[in-house]
């Protein structure tokens, strides 16, 4: 295993970051075994609320896998759903490409690495938890380190050395199967382990050096991020060496397959919904650290109105965030409610109903499953006219977007895109922005088929293929 903590790209990393990388190391071996001598075996599960794609899930097994003729791994970890849905995009280009895609959860095995990563997140989530309490603290030290303090190089050294307690999990992963990491830090174990075809999926649209994984291909869904980190602009305050040719390409946005496929006629929709006055169906997604949950609840509360004189319905998944969920319904009491709790077949249903009649009242979608939580969102953006969300993983999606305020300055740059490109609105940073936002979305119909016509023109122009483009570098085919 080569070490990588000491240079990021011919750039050295001085010896006080170094030393601190591995003492960061040894916190948690000390805390949870040393299991590098582990001799893991994976095998393969079906996963069933992806069949439609056949996706198998990795697991620790007596049985080794025994893999398909071209398999493709997605290297992830859970951490909100962000990683999670561009995952199952990922997935879902790999099968209409041909490929068995392999799903390889990191977080999930009884391993140091896995527990590694358990602390991490929580303290993650500890972190946007507060700062959507304490305006000192979010302004002081949460939108700092997720603007500029995950953007210096010497970031990267810690995690290069936490992510080699990952590699026992991967040592009976053959070293030359395609591979996409949708997080850093399975990208990072991945190339440590040996694997030699390694896509690393950056996700967000703000360069920072908290993303590198030399050893693996680089990609980025927008010009911007190109430049960003081609220059490594911003990631010291000494110039630094540019990433080298071929270790990093521009894909376009990571979109599922199943979205692209029908998105001509589901745009036709969307502009004949809004030409005739039909209601408007806004789908809402609601995160378990109560992010943003006030600003939600406000715009539920403005657009109860509409839906009440059927000019508007509302879709609202909760994935598997049970607080969340319990506590909107304490505070939505309406008679427009109805809820789909642990019901996925029942959801799927409903969406096919869609197809065939307009859509009314409120509906609250919850399931344990995380599988079903997240898809749900797939499910539904094909049926729905507008998105509203944090300007996070979504804001790459063709379906036209409502951006709440950010959580975290990286994702500053997700609602730039797309109100660049113009397929979602500037960022609305308070209730009374978003409440005149969806005010003229409803209203104002040369407005929203703007949209709907730009998610035309983007998808024509190739700038949705993302997903296709990670597989085809991982499995050598190139772009």
């Amino acid at each position: 295993m080569t070490d990588r903590t000491g240079s990021v790209f011919g750039n050295e990393i001085d010896r006080k970051t170094i030393k601190a990388a591995e003492k960061s190391k040894m916190k948690y071996i000390k805390k949870y075994g040393d299991d590098s001598g582990s001799n893991y075996i994976l095998g393969a599960e079906d996963i069933g609320t992806l069949d439609f794609i056949g996706a198998k899930k990795l697991v620790f097994s007596e049985n080794a896998c025994k893999w398909d003729d071209r398999p493709l791994i997605v290297g992830n970890i859970r951490m909100g759903f962000g990683h999670y849905r561009i995952s199952i995009a990922m997935a879902s280009c790999a099968r209409a490409l041909g490929f068995t895609p392999y799903w390889l959860d990191l977080a999930g095995f009884d391993a140091t690495g896995s527990k590694m990563i358990a602390d991490q997140n929580k303290l993650y989530s500890m972190g946007s938890k507060l700062s959507q309490k304490s305006k000192l603290f979010n302004a002081a030290v949460w939108e700092p380190l997720n603007s500029e303090g995950f953007r210096k190089l010497t970031y990267n050294a810690k995690d290069q050395k936490n992510s080699e307690l990952l590699v026992p999990i991967l040592s009976s992963i053959p070293k030359d199967v395609p591979y996409i990491a949708t997080h850093v830090w399975p990208s990072q174990a991945a190339v440590h382990a040996g694997l030699v075809n390694v896509v690393n999926a950056i996700p967000d649209n703000w360069p920072m050096a908290l993303h590198l994984s030399e050893g693996a291909v680089h990609t980025v869904q927008t010009q911007f991020a190109y430049l960003g980190y081609k220059t490594m602009n911003g990631f010291s305050d000494r110039p630094l060496k540019c990433i080298p040719d071929g270790q990093l390409k521009i894909t376009g946005r990571y979109v599922d397959h199943e979205l692209l496929a029908g998105l001509d006629s589901d745009n036709a929709k969307r502009a004949a919904r809004a030409k005739e006055g039909r209601p408007m169906r806004f789908l809402l997604t609601v995160g378990g650290a109560g992010a943003g949950y006030d600003q939600f609840l406000g715009m539920v509360s403005h657009l109860i109105p509409y839906v009440k004189e059927k000019k508007a319905a509302l879709f609202i998944n909760f994935g598997d965030h049970r607080n969340a969920f319990e506590r909107f319904r304490g505070d939505i009491r309406s008679d427009c409610l109805r809820e789909f709790q642990n019901d996925y077949a029942l959801l799927k249903k409903h969406v096919l109903d869609l197809d065939n009649s307009d859509a009314e009242g409120i509906c609250a979608i919850f399931n344990d499953d995380i599988f079903e939580a997240v898809y749900s969102t797939n499910l539904l953006m094909p049926k729905c006219d507008v998105l509203i969300t944090k300007p996070s993983e979504l804001a790459y999606y063709p379906i036209p977007k409502l951006f709440m305020k950010h959580i975290g300055g990286h994702e500053v740059y997700g609602a730039i895109c797309s109100q660049e490109a113009g397929d979602g609105t500037f960022e609305c940073p308070d209730i009374k922005d978003a409440k005149i936002m969806i005010d003229r979305l409803i209203t104002e119909k040369d407005l929203y088929c703007h949209f709907v016509e730009r998610i035309n023109i983007l998808k024509a122009q190739g700038e949705y293929d993302g997903g296709y483009n990670c597989v085809r570098l991982a499995a050598g085919i190139g772009i």
